[in-house]
Order: structure tokens, then C-alpha cells, then sequence
């Protein structure tokens, strides 16, 4: 724990991690955002930490000087433990543009109301809570979290703690949601101030920084470096439940030999759930090689009768609507198993889980109601999430709920695989690299695009005939895409 010197003659206020939601219960702290001595407005982000499911930014509902961090960069905190304090007085209010509550000038209505499970409890004057913001992370909560981000204000050597002088001042926020933008331009030593972005509302996106990265006179400069994003980039649909054994780029260049690496956040998630997924589900697989040529045939028909302005279908959302099919012929491997009720449980609707590969590795978004939806939505969707785990802007709400997972391992140059089940769903349909193989066709041998097909099934909801069926329903679409127009 760090504390500020001088800190006395005001009221100090103890913010305490708030419940992250989803059932989390912990976090680690990745990077503080703000330093002792800083003097902090209401709902300004003040740390980034790593749960279970993503990375996010917790912002503080109170405003004034921070004089107390709890916790080191790498520590885990539970919820409700202390976080950081923050000094209120009049000479902190005054210098923030609050009053020596914490509460914004001239904003009207009363920002009252329920800060939130382990929002924050008042260590001095009573009724602190009641003056908090209410928005205990950026993107859930109350309305407004992102939006009322401000100016960080450095209190600066040989300046009294709680005064502020003007020149200190910013000039206006950032527009970045992202730490991982924040993270890569501070790597690169990109200036996001001198940034336009490309995004909405002038939002600063990955691609921003890296074009900045690419064309270096951009850095600094009022100038935007803006590029056109372009489709976003193929989901890799191989999950970290899917392939327990593969390393990303980031684990292998940090990988020492004879470390220890501490499982934890979703690294730690993930071996828990592995673990589980070997203990409780009995799993087998099966597998069939397809002839794909008919499939990549009519992707490119479909790609060119849309247009160059309409982003192009992708294998993967190809696959995506394959599966949905099969799953409304054979329900059973859209369910799970509840062994207290001894009940196999039919999902109502088919979440469809995929992966993709983001600087933390491997995700698992969910694409909701996927049962529904068209190639075309399938396919938006996609993109969609994929653009929005590379920038690190996935809530806990979209990387939850999945009743069955699309692993395309075939990205990683693999034909095959046996992957663990994504517990508690109940299968997971694995498909390989797509290559040129010589194959029989029409009673002639020929070079075709062949792909092996997987899936691996919870053996409690069905039987082999059931699995068997599903993958041959599935090997037909791919090597005759038109038995798909039979169920339309």
C-alpha cells in the first residue's frame, strides 16, 4: 500500500472494488491510472483490472485527492477490499470543480442513489455515499460513466496537497475507451492527445495507433493519422478451452525457462474450467473428412454479387450457419446436464460461442440467439465482436451464456483435434485447415479443398447415432451448401 505524505485536515474517503458482476469475486490490478497526489474527478477511471472474463477500467465515485493505493501492479484483490482513499476538502473541491463533497457543480439533478455493491463506505464525514456517482464501472451501472470522464489533474512537486494550481490543467479527455489502445501507444510512445480518431464521435481505435506507430511524423502532431479499418480481421475460432496446448504470441516472447507463471484472471479461469470439463463431462469425438470446394465456391459467388462496399462472408460465418442448422435437427447437443436434478436441461435457444485472437490471447465471444440469424447477421455479428476483443471493449455479458462452441482450428495450420468441451455446454465442433488434397469426385480422382471435420459430444446427452448424424448433416452442407435450402 502507498500513501500520500500531508494528508491531514481533510475528510478521506475509502473506495473499496466494486462487485464486478457475472459471479466474479476477484481481480488483478493490471496498471493504476493514477498516482498519489493526483486530484480526481467523479467517475474517472482510476485502475485497470483483470477478472475472468475481461480486462476493464473501475472508476472512482467520488472526487479529490488520492492519497491511498491499495495493491501493487500484478496483485489480487476480492471485492470489497479496499482500493484507493480519496481526501475531500475545499481547497481539493475547489481546484476540481467540485465542492468539497465531491459532487459537480452546476449538474442539476442530485447524483444520488446506490453506488453499488462495495462501491465505497465513508471513513469520515457521514453521508459520503449519497454524494458518489452511482457508476461503479465504466460501461455497467448507472448511465454516463463514459461520458463523464475529465481531466486528470498531477498534483506537482513543491505544490501543497489538496491546491491545485491552473497550468496543471488539461485540456480535455482523451477519447479512448480501450486500455489496450492506452497500452500500445504508451509501448510505442504515441501521444493519443495528438490522435483523431477514426471511430465514433472521433474515438481512437487500434488501428489510430498503429498508424501513428507505422508513420511516426504523425506522433505529437494536431494532425490526425486516420486509416480506413477495413473489414474487421478473420475470428480465429480456436478458444483457450479449445486449445489448452497452443501459446500466443505474447506467452512465448515472456516465457522464461524454470519460471513460474501464476495461473490467474483468465489464464486462471481457463485451467479451472479445463480442469472441470475433464472431471465431470465423459467426452468423446468423432470425425469426418469433407470435400469443401462446393462451399468456397459459393462464398466467392455470394462475396461477388454483394459488392465491394459490402463486407465480405467469412468461412467462419459460413460454419457458424451450418451448425445452427444441425442443431435445430439434433437438440440434444444444444443442452446440459445437471447431475444434482439428474436432468438433461434443452436449451431454448442456441448462443453460439466462437473465439478471437486478441494481444491477451485467445477469447470466446458469444454470438446471442444465433438460431435466428442469417449468414449475412451471422457474419456482422462476428465481425462485430471480433473488432471489439482485439480492442479489448468486450463486456463480461458477451463472453458469457455460450450453449455451444465453433472451434476453427484450422487458423493455426492444423488438420485436426481433440479438444476439451467448453463446460457446462455439451459439444463443440472443431473444424480444421481448409488445403488442397487429391480426392475422388465423380468416380475421378482430383485435387479438391478438403477439411476434416470434429466433434466432440458430452456422451450424457447422446449416444453415438446422434453425434454421427450431427457431423454427417454437417459434412453434406459443406460438400453440398444448397441441402441447407431444404430446411428454408
Amino acid at each position: 500500500m502507498s500513501i500520500a505524505p500531508d494528508a491531514s485536515d481533510v475528510n478521506c474517503l475509502e473506495f473499496k472494488l466494486p462487485d464486478l458482476g457475472e459471479g466474479l469475486t476477484e481481480a488483478e490490478i493490471v496498471r493504476w491510472l493514477v498516482e498519489i497526489g493526483d486530484v480526481v474527478v467523479v467517475d474517472q477511471p482510476v485502475v485497470e483490472v483483470e477478472t475472468a472474463k475481461a480486462l476493464v477500467e473501475v472508476p472512482c465515485p467520488y472526487a479529490g485527492m488520492v492519497t491511498a493505493r491499495f495493491g501493487e501492479e500484478g496483485a489480487e484483490l476480492p471485492v470489497g477490499s479496499p482500493l484507493l482513499t480519496v481526501t475531500v476538502g475545499p481547497e481539493v473541491g475547489a481546484g476540481a470543480g467540485h465542492d468539497a463533497r465531491g459532487v459537480s457543480r452546476g449538474s442539476g439533478a442530485s447524483r444520488t442513489g446506490a453506488a453499488g455493491a462495495g462501491a465505497g463506505d465513508s471513513t469520515g464525514a457521514s453521508g459520503a455515499d449519497d454524494d458518489s456517482s452511482g457508476n461503479v464501472l465504466v460501461g455497467y451501472g448507472t448511465g454516463g460513466a463514459v461520458a463523464a470522464r475529465r481531466r486528470r489533474v498531477r498534483v506537482t512537486g513543491g505544490t501543497r496537497p489538496g491546491s491545485v494550481p491552473p497550468s496543471a490543467l488539461r485540456a480535455g479527455p482523451v477519447p479512448v475507451i480501450s486500455p489496450l489502445v492506452r497500452r500500445l501507444a504508451r509501448e510505442h510512445g504515441v501521444d493519443l492527445r495528438g490522435l483523431a480518431g477514426s471511430g465514433p464521435d472521433g474515438l481512437i481505435l487500434r488501428s489510430d495507433v498503429e498508424q501513428a506507430i507505422r508513420t511516426p511524423a504523425a506522433e505529437g502532431t494536431d494532425q490526425a493519422a486516420r486509416v480506413d479499418a477495413g473489414p474487421a480481421p478473420e475470428p480465429v475460432a480456436a478458444a483457450a478451452v479449445a486449445a489448452p496446448g497452443a501459446t500466443t504470441a505474447t506467452e512465448t516472447s515472456t516465457a522464461v525457462a524454470g519460471s513460474r507463471v501464476p495461473l490467474r484472471g483468465m489464464r486462471g479461469a481457463v485451467a479451472d474450467k479445463l480442469a472441470r470439463s475433464r472431471r465431470e463431462i465423459p467426452d468423446a469425438t468423432c470425425w469426418v473428412d469433407a470435400d469443401a470446394t462446393e462451399l468456397m465456391a459459393a462464398r466467392a459467388a455470394m462475396n461477388a454479387a454483394a459488392g465491394p462496399t459490402v463486407p465480405k462472408i467469412s468461412v467462419l460465418a459460413l460454419l457458424a450457419r451450418v451448425c445452427t442448422a444441425a442443431l435445430a435437427r439434433f437438440p440434444e447437443l444444444n443442452s446440459t446436464v445437471d447431475m444434482e436434478a439428474r436432468e438433461i436441461v434443452r436449451l431454448p435457444s442456441v448462443n453460439l460461442g466462437f473465439a478471437a485472437q486478441t494481444d491477451r490471447g485467445l477469447v470466446v465471444p458469444v454470438v446471442r440467439e444465433a438460431g435466428g440469424r442469417t449468414t449475412e447477421s451471422l457474419n456482422e455479428e462476428f465481425i462485430r465482436l471480433t473488432e471489439a476483443a482485439r480492442n479489448g471493449a468486450l463486456t463480461p455479458a458477451e463472453l458469457t451464456g455460450g450453449t455451444f462452441t465453433l472451434n476453427n482450428y484450422g487458423v493455426f495450420g492444423v488438420d485436426g483435434s481433440t479438444p476439451i468441451i467448453n463446460h457446462p455446454e455439451a459439444a463443440m465442433l472443431g473444424v480444421g485447415r481448409i488445403v488442397p488434397k487429391p480426392w475422388v469426385h465423380e468416380g475421378e480422382l482430383a485435387v479438391r479443398q478438403v477439411v476434416q471435420l470434429s466433434l466432440t459430444f458430452d456422451h450424457r446427452v447422446c449416444d453415438g447415432g446422434t453425434a454421427g448424424g450431427f457431423l454427417r448433416y454437417v459434412a453434406d452442407c459443406v460438400e453440398q451448401p444448397a441441402v441447407l435450402l431444404r430446411g428454408v
